[in-house]
């Protein structure tokens, strides 16, 4: 077992690979290992510093339109603006949208126009940030899963170099 070895070491050694047939994600596991670098990061500061004003407005609007703080904000606001055209404003004859509200219809579908797409843009990104956190969990993971089976190796090297320490201690007893 190699203490720090190359990455064609390791890759042998560890995974039963040559480099050339690792992926990405193992070579970058074993660069870390080989450096002896910390493979684990907090993907929530990487994605917060690295998302435009655009990003960030799309996820604020999918964050609010998707609240039930929202859903009923907009149902009482629908229910007051029906209420108003139909019953107060009526009964004056000023009623700006009478039924069958033909401009509340008109600005519901562009709302829907605009915020479906942003949601949608929210939604791409919050894919992408999953995926890459799976990768990195991948990563991690198997970054563990070496580090145990070198430990374990190194363990059971040192059981055998102290049986054979006690072996030969029994036999210059005579034992």
């Amino acid at each position: 077992m190699t203490n720090g070895g190359s990455i064609e070491e390791l890759a042998v050694e560890l995974l039963g690979k040559t480099a050339d047939s690792l992926s990405r994600a193992e070579r970058r596991v074993l660069e870390s290992i080989h450096r002896r670098e910390v493979t684990s990061r907090d993907l929530g500061v990487t994605h917060g510093e690295t998302s435009t004003f655009g990003q960030r407005l799309a996820d604020h609007v999918a964050a609010i339109g998707g609240s039930w703080g929202f859903i009923i904000g907009f149902a009482l606001v629908l229910f007051a603006w029906m209420l108003l055209n139909s019953k107060l404003l009526a009964s004056l004859g000023i009623s700006f949208d009478p039924y069958p509200f033909i401009f509340l219809n008109l600005m519901l579908s562009m709302l829907a126009a605009i915020q479906a797409p942003i949601i949608m843009m929210s939604q791409n990104r919050q894919a992408e940030k999953d995926r890459q956190a799976a990768v990195h969990d991948y990563e991690v993971n198997l970054r563990a899963e070496l580090e145990i089976i070198r430990l374990h190796e190194k363990i059971n090297h040192l059981q055998q170099d102290m049986n054979a320490l006690l072996n030969r201690r029994q036999d210059r007893n005579g034992l």
